[in-house]
């Protein structure tokens, strides 16, 4: 991007954004498409801020979203628009080995749990316990943080002009990065064919490197954050203000997805549980299941908006932090209309996460 470059106004980006984002939103398993936007939206707004204080520099910069299975590198480049290309999407096996083809159906589906807006502090107080009594080492410079699970998810898929439910198979995920942020790797085969998997390491070509955020987090990142709930939310609703289709909804979806594919330290992980408990809106679900079919019970909350209700899945006897899935509860309205309720648009698993020595080393290989 050229340091020179004036600014966009709001407009302007938003125009750009959402006209580009209309290339790949075909490909984007439902619900994410807003979301991608506002990450995009907020991405670009860094580089145009970091453009005053850094060297004249054009190329291209690879955007690490938190989501799991998807990934969408970008461009942010010239006055009028960022230039965004979504991967090819293809499902996986269960191992993870190989690419397989796009599953076409059936769509992912189950019983939509009662809420109830009961029970959620204890629930989550008993999961702070619960981290309290694990073991989560420190992550130390020149080792990684290992993160292995099970995804899967259904999507409108439109091609013609005609629209129909699409699912990627269920398939494991595996990534790994360093401390500060800058050295990953990433093996999905929804996101990327390549058995070996792809490089999730900074910077770019064009020597750029991201600063991290709550929606891009490193591990040294997490470290700095406040531990104090009441602290931490007020941080959490100033950094989304303006994202998502509710200020509650992008506070309980970002500290969803810290819980998920990071690795936050015990304090925090304590803190990010009570911080959650007070956004309003947060119910508990009886007989949740991720994506390996583990019962427990959920904290989720309904976007109103969307019909789309997130749940964090909890071991009923342990209080372990399981997986998440979204299910959709309500009708859907628009491009959407193909979901019925009872349609699980997205769930993962959490399997390992530990920490290793080397990049691409699982914990069995580390012995």
């Amino acid at each position: 991007m050229n340091a020179n470059t004036p600014r966009q106004s709001p407009g302007a980006r938003e125009e750009a954004v959402a006209q580009l984002l209309s290339r790949t939103a075909r490909d984007l398993p439902t619900g994410r498409h807003e979301h991608h936007k506002e990450r995009l939206m907020a991405h670009i707004e860094q580089a145009q801020r970091t453009q005053d204080t850094t060297p004249r520099t054009t190329g291209t910069r690879r955007l690490r979203l938190p989501r799991p299975a998807i990934t969408l590198p970008a461009v942010a480049a010239a006055v009028a628009a960022a230039v965004i290309t979504g991967t090819a999407m293809t499902g996986g096996n269960a191992s993870g080995n190989r690419p397989v083809q796009l599953a076409t159906g059936p769509v992912l589906t189950t019983r939509i749990g009662t809420a109830s807006p009961h029970g959620v502090t204890r629930l989550l107080d008993q999961a702070s316990l619960s981290t309290a009594q694990g073991d989560r080492p420190a992550l130390k410079p020149g080792q990684y943080v290992y993160i292995e699970s099970k995804t899967a998810d259904t999507f409108v898929k439109t091609v013609n002009d005609k629209s129909t439910l699409a699912s990627h198979a269920l398939h494991n995920r595996q990534v790994w990065y360093s401390p500060d942020g800058t050295k990953g790797w990433l093996i999905d085969p929804a996101v990327n064919d390549s058995p070996g998997g792809e490089t999730l390491s900074l910077p770019d070509e064009q020597g750029n490197t991201p600063v991290a955020g709550l929606n891009h987090p490193s591990y040294d990142y997490l470290t700095e954050l406040p531990t104090d709930p009441d602290a931490l939310l007020a941080k959490i609703y100033d950094e989304t203000k303006g994202h998502g289709n509710s200020p509650d909804q992008e506070a309980f979806t970002t500290i969803g997805d810290l819980l998920g594919e990071s690795y936050p330290p015990a304090a925090l992980t304590k803190a990010l549980f009570k911080a959650a408990a007070k956004i309003p809106g947060v119910v508990t679900v009886d007989n949740a299941v991720d994506a390996t079919g583990r019962h427990g019970t959920a904290v989720a909350r309904l976007d109103d908006k969307s019909g789309q209700r997130e749940e964090w899945i909890f071991d009923n006897n342990t209080h372990v932090f399981l997986g998440k899935r979204t299910v959709q509860v309500s009708k859907a309205t628009g491009p959407e209309r193909l979901i019925k309720p009872g349609t699980v648009l997205f769930t993962s698993a959490i399997t390992q996460r530990a920490v290793v020595n080397h990049i691409k080393q699982t914990p069995a290989q580390a012995g």
